[in-house]
């Protein structure tokens, strides 16, 4: 249970642990130094499976105590699918990943994972390898194994029952990107009659036209596609909503609408010589290059930016093999006979960031294989202008950067005056950011459009000004990572079904399971999981990855146990037990304190903690203050929930028995988690 203790302008993260929320030790007799309540909202579990107890707890600790799922913008229970992985219990795990993500497949190659950035063994060492461990599970019973669409169809996350046939309506999703395919594959699910319109002609959004294939293979993302339009789904590719049919004539057309254009365009720079000939957007040269579509790219190309998109475009010009006419052969990013022959990359690529190494947007794992395949980092250099000679690009003048952040973190570049240096080049690629393009709606919309033209939106349904509009993704907030557009997608269809029916969702169950904490049969006592390292993810040679080679290989069957196994279990607690009306049997000796081999646990005398809340009252994570009752010779358990590895070491040490170990499930995984514990 985490509790905000300012000091000094600094955020103290403690675990003070009472029944239920919090738990406290103290003298015997009536406990004096409580008031926590249970949350109301969470209602008790119903006909708990054996070994599970129905029980409440407080719902935003628990949310949050499982930093992996809440750091998914779909809630995947990523733990929980690792560690069925380091169990051998693979399909399970596959249900787990699959459930709540419609492109779980594509996710397992490209996802930017921020539940490994909010991975509680991070602290301790380097996160767990999530995304690598979901593509193991997903290549061998996602879409894109040879499992038949009806048994993937068992596994899927039922957003809601699905609607008698004369109950369905018509929804039009604008936009085939990752968005509008989660939108309109659980609008299906939920047995509404959904087409999809795009103006590409083929399906995916920037998953097709932007990443390039060496990350994600086109066939992966065309059998995403293929479940989706399996589920009923009509997809119209090559439709240019605003001439043929009109935005309006959409709207007429259907009871609801989702618009998941995504932002297509790319950003220029306001500098001199920037509409030169050779001078080419990021987004436009990755979509012609996946598209097919004739491009010239010169022998010296700078790339301005230090994002993933900078990256895939760097990394897609040393594999570009110059297709100039249209009756060329090709195939995105197709290579000539001679670099054929030579199986090495070629041209000369030069990337120029803003900022240092550390402060990059780009994924580690990006700048690393970028630096493998000789393209050149240029860091904390700003574009001045682009040198030009009949009309042509020639170089690019950068200044050197002091600072690309100010005091408060905001992005604020500052360059050094007269730091210019020149980088011949040919061919100039930017990638400085994309915008979304609204032409296709027409003059007199209706919609509410901000100042970034981006589309307005209520952030929690998804809803425009204009009833039966709604939009998400990077059309509505700007560009973001795959992940959140899926859940933008779920988010609007669930919307979108209330508004065409009526129907809510009821609040998740949540169930407990209490672990045996004596003897050595404890699941979390075996093994040596906090000393397991982080294993890379395999690639190609460097000799081989010319053309579309992909350059990941991924986990092999040991590989990914081995991975699944660091996982520190976060659903798993150490529960002091207490009660407001009797107290604790906890006598103070502090064998718990001692045994933690993390030293997260401490015994502290509630007067120091009072002492502290009459400067800065301590305060719950709802924001509620903790009130506290003091009494001279009171004690508190004090727990850093951040750094516990749930080894289960305190609660085998105390000789009362008052400390246990105990899971928290959502009601419909919890025989599959639990399950797993109990052959680790």
């Amino acid at each position: 249970m985490g509790i905000d203790a300012a000091s000094g302008g600094s955020r103290l993260d403690l675990a003070l642990v009472l029944q239920p929320v919090v738990r406290m030790a103290s003298e015997p007799g009536p406990a004096d130094v409580v008031d926590a309540v249970d949350d109301p909202s969470l209602p008790p579990a119903q006909d708990p499976p054996p070994c599970l107890d129905a029980g409440l707890s407080n719902r935003t600790w628990l949310e949050t105590n499982f930093p992996c799922r809440a750091a998914c913008p779909v809630g995947t229970n990523a733990g929980g699918y690792t560690s069925l992985v380091a169990a051998g219990r693979y399909e399970e795990a596959y249900a787990l990943a699959r459930g709540p993500n419609p492109l779980a497949s594509i996710c397992g190659r490209v996802c930017a994972h921020p539940c490994e950035a909010a991975c509680r063994r991070r602290a301790i060492d380097a996160p767990v390898s999530i995304r690598a461990i979901k593509r193991f599970v997903t290549e061998r019973y996602g879409c894109e194994s040879s499992r038949k669409f009806e048994e993937i169809y068992k596994v899927v996350e039922k957003p809601r029952p699905r609607l008698a046939d004369g109950q369905a309506r018509r929804v039009a999703v604008i936009g085939a990107g990752p968005a509008g395919l989660a939108c309109a594959h659980d609008l299906a699910l939920m047995g509404h009659r959904v087409t999809i319109f795009d103006l590409a002609p083929v399906a995916g959004g920037m998953m097709t036209i932007g990443i390039p294939e060496y990350r994600l293979p086109r066939e992966l993302v065309q059998s995403e596609v293929d479940f989706v339009r399996w589920l009923g789904v009509e997809l119209r590719l090559g439709s240019e909503i605003g001439r043929d049919p009109s935005f309006e004539e959409v709207v007429r057309s259907h009871d609801a609408v989702f618009l998941a254009t995504g932002c297509r365009k790319g950003k220029g720079l306001p500098i001199p010589g920037a509409d030169a000939i050779g001078v080419l957007t990021a987004v436009d040269f990755l979509a012609a290059v996946n598209l097919g579509t004739p491009v010239e790219i010169g022998e010296s190309v700078v790339v301005i930016g230090g994002g993933s998109v900078a990256y895939d475009a760097a990394r897609s010009v040393r594999r570009f093999g110059g297709t100039v006419e249209a009756d060329e052969q090709h195939h995105n990013l197709v290579f000539d006979a001679a670099l054929t022959a030579a199986r090495t990359l070629r041209r000369k690529v030069t990337m120029v960031a803003l900022e240092a190494l550390h402060e990059m947007p780009a994924d580690a794992d990006e700048i690393a294989e970028g630096r493998e395949e000789g393209i050149e980092l240029l860091q904390r250099r700003g574009p001045k202008e682009i040198v030009c000679a009949n009309g042509r690009a020639r170089g690019l003048v950068t200044l050197r950067v002091a600072r690309v952040f100010d005091e408060k973190g905001k992005f604020s570049p500052v360059t050094v005056p007269g730091s210019e240096a020149e980088i011949p080049a040919d061919t100039i690629i930017v990638a400085v950011g994309q915008v979304a393009d609204l032409s296709f709606l027409g003059a007199d919309h209706g919609l509410r459009v901000g100042p970034r033209q981006t589309i307005d939106v209520d952030r929690q349904t998804l809803a425009n000004s204009r009833p039966g509009v709604y939009a998400g993704g990077d059309v509505a907030f700007g560009p973001r990572i795959i992940i959140e557009a899926v859940a933008d997608g779920r988010r609007a269809a669930t919307s979108i079904d209330t508004f065409l029916t009526g129907r809510t969702d009821e609040p998740v169950k949540l169930r407990m399971k209490r672990f045996p904490t004596f003897g050595y049969d404890h699941p979390f006592a075996r093994g040596d999981y906090e000393c397991i390292g982080r294993s890379e993810i395999p690639t190609i040679p460097v000799a081989g990855r010319a053309g579309q080679a992909t350059v990941e290989i991924g986990y092999s069957e040991e590989q990914a146990r081995e991975a699944g196994r660091r996982c520190l279990h976060c659903w798993i607690n150490t529960i002091f037990d207490s009660s407001r009306m009797r107290g604790t049997e906890c006598i103070q000796c502090g064998g718990c304190v001692d045994v933690c081999p993390e030293e997260c646990i401490d015994l502290v005398k509630l007067v120091r903690l009072a002492g502290r809340a009459e400067d800065q009252p301590l305060r719950m994570p709802d924001g509620s203050p903790l009130e506290l009752s003091v009494h001279a010779t009171g004690g508190a358990m004090v727990k850093d929930e951040t750094a516990c590895i749930r080894c289960g070491l305190c609660a085998r040490r105390c000789p009362t028995g008052v400390i246990t170990m105990v899971g928290f499930y959502r009601a419909d995984e919890a025989e599959t988690v639990a399950g797993c514990e109990e052959v680790l």
